[in-house]
């Protein structure tokens, strides 16, 4: 018997050609905006569907359904494996839907374009690129220091595919790495890895400090008021996890009082951010609109996971990013 996979129409144009569904002993299964199922050329509600694989593709984000894509999904009678562009699994949909029985994947794709995002902040606060341009428009011909990668110190707090990604870059440049997880471990490209009991006896080491960990009651304004009585007077904060990650009143405070050098901040509480933010207008912060996934390759990196997901499924064999319920469900 063929194993149903259901797929956004739009996004099953992007890969069917690249799949033989008849080898692999599947069903495509399209959904509609609407929420509807096509199946052998009728519509169905999601009630009367039942599917072994679904696809949740970046698509359905793009064009602006998510919310009625979630709907669909905890509707359908019954789901055994769904996959989702999200790393991040903090919605609320997910803890529903993983309560209902249903397995689920999550998205490593977005870890190189976030870690190199990462990466173009560090420069800019690190090289005086600015004032070199400056220099040229004037014709000034001066030396213009700047300060090495090889010497600065890294804390990354979430050691996810993100957390991974940017610590194998840091080490690339002779930096030193620290790491805090919920389940410390040693890992390659990581100088020491501590729990968040060891938070703040980190912070004093960290140069750069880059947010990267999931959501949860754990972490959830985890850089808080006594996070930045420890952190450097010019450490760079860099925040690529969830808005609710810091204290946001705690983060402008030690910014004004000089207890934290420089924020770069790509996800907030609020999203779109609201035009009378602080933010916006902060000398000392950098702000992006949720942009650090949008690199170049996401979209193929997205579809490569999800058509070797699929290969492994109809093969039996042991998923990749399947996530741990008890993570969502404790």
């Amino acid at each position: 018997m063929k194993k149903t996979v259901a797929i956004y129409e739009n996004a099953l144009d992007h890969i069917k050609g690249r799949v033989d569904a008849d080898q692999l002993k599947i069903q495509w299964i399209p959904y509609t905006k609407e929420g509807m199922y096509l199946v052998d050329g009728k519509r169905l509600n999601p009630q009367d569907v039942r599917v072994d694989y679904l696809w949740l593709s970046p698509l359905v984000s793009i064009e602006k359904f998510l919310p009625e894509a979630f709907e669909m999904a905890l509707q359908t009678a019954s789901i055994k494996v769904l996959q989702t562009f999200n790393a991040g699994l903090d919605h609320p949909f997910y803890k529903k839907i993983a309560a209902l029985g249903t397995m689920i994947c999550n998205s490593s794709a977005q870890g190189v374009a976030i870690a190199e995002y990462v990466f173009a902040q560090v420069f800019y606060r690190f090289h005086p690129i600015a004032l070199q341009r400056q220099q040229q428009a004037d014709r000034l011909w001066r030396n213009t220091p700047f300060r090495e990668l090889s010497q600065s110190t890294w804390l990354i707090i979430g050691f996810g595919p993100i957390g991974q990604a940017i610590a194998r870059r840091a080490k690339a440049f002779g930096a030193k790495t620290l790491v805090v997880r919920r389940r410390p471990q040693t890992a390659e490209h990581v100088d020491h890895c501590a729990s968040t009991s060891e938070l703040l006896e980190l912070l004093p080491q960290a140069d750069i400090i880059v947010l990267a960990c999931a959501l949860n009651e754990r972490t959830r304004q985890l850089a808080n008021r006594q996070f930045y009585t420890r952190t450097k007077p010019d450490a760079l904060l860099i925040n690529v996890a969830r808005g609710a990650v810091i204290d946001h009143q705690a983060l402008l405070e030690a910014l004004d009082q000089e207890k934290l050098g420089h924020a770069v901040l790509d996800v907030f509480d609020t999203e779109p951010l609201p035009p009378t933010d602080r933010y916006w207008s902060h000398p000392k912060v950098s702000l992006t609109s949720h942009t650090s996934f949008a690199g170049s390759g996401t979209m193929a990196r997205w579809n490569d996971l999800f058509l070797a997901n699929i290969e492994r499924f109809a093969k039996g064999e042991r998923l990749e990013n399947l996530v741990d319920p008890a993570s969502l469900l404790d």
